[in-house]
């Protein structure tokens, strides 16, 4: 959105909610609020955790949305399935094994794509590495995130009924037909986050090629820098 004043009003409600701060270690140092993780200030806004999910189904496609017009970050840009905060909750705060950011990422599948607890499983949900970007969506609001990467590979192909506050389409795509779909989003004049280019170009076609054992390819200890 272009200004502060012209908002969703279900895109405004969100911007009440608590956030994690971190340092560039993603050592937690406090808490604010999503707006003001995402009003830009001086060219950057607040480092802040988050999360990108991205789910597999049995054919080992990628589900990916278009987000709705009316996100206040980045509207209707593609990007992976689902892409979020953890809240300053006890329960999202949890550090250990990333069990809180992976409980916000249940939780927000089901609330953007309607993908239900029982096909998205805590359990099951894998925490791969991290990265630290920082990248403007225009000039008031923008995204500065430690940003946890996490992989569900579904044993079937979820039900989905996406919210119309959140996404406007979803497609699932496979490894091979990849890069004609981002060449068919570029001659459309249809973007895709910075997020997701910045992993679908340096990180992603390795893990996809690889995610028969994608175990391996975990790294809990680097935080790329992009």
């Amino acid at each position: 959105m272009s200004s502060l004043s012209a908002l969703d009003p279900v895109q405004e409600a969100l911007l009440a909610e608590p956030c994690i701060l971190v340092d560039s270690k993603d050592k937690m140092v406090g808490t604010a609020s999503k707006r003001d993780c995402h009003v830009m200030e001086a060219g950057t806004s607040l480092l802040h955790r988050a999360f990108s999910l991205f789910i597999f189904n049995e054919k080992d496609e990628l589900l990916l949305q278009q987000r709705s017009d009316t996100k206040i970050t980045f509207p209707s840009l593609w990007t992976n399935t689902c892409c979020s905060h953890p809240l300053a909750t006890l329960e999202e705060s949890e550090e250990g094994e990333a069990l809180g950011v992976r409980r916000a990422a249940q939780r927000r599948v089901e609330i953007e794509l309607g993908v239900i607890n029982s096909v998205a499983p805590v359990e099951d949900i894998l925490f791969l590495t991290r990265i630290l970007y920082s990248a403007p969506s225009n000039g008031e609001w923008g995204e500065h995130e430690l940003d946890y990467i996490l992989f569900l590979r579904s044993g079937e192909t979820p039900v989905l009924t996406p919210s119309v506050e959140e996404v406007q389409a979803v497609e699932w795509v496979a490894r091979g037909d990849m890069q004609e779909f981002l060449r068919d989003l570029e001659h459309r004049g249809v973007g895709i986050t910075p997020w997701f280019r910045l992993i679908s170009q340096k990180l992603l076609p390795f893990w996809w090629e690889n995610l028969a054992r994608i175990e391996e390819m975990q790294d809990h200890q680097t935080i790329h820098k992009f």
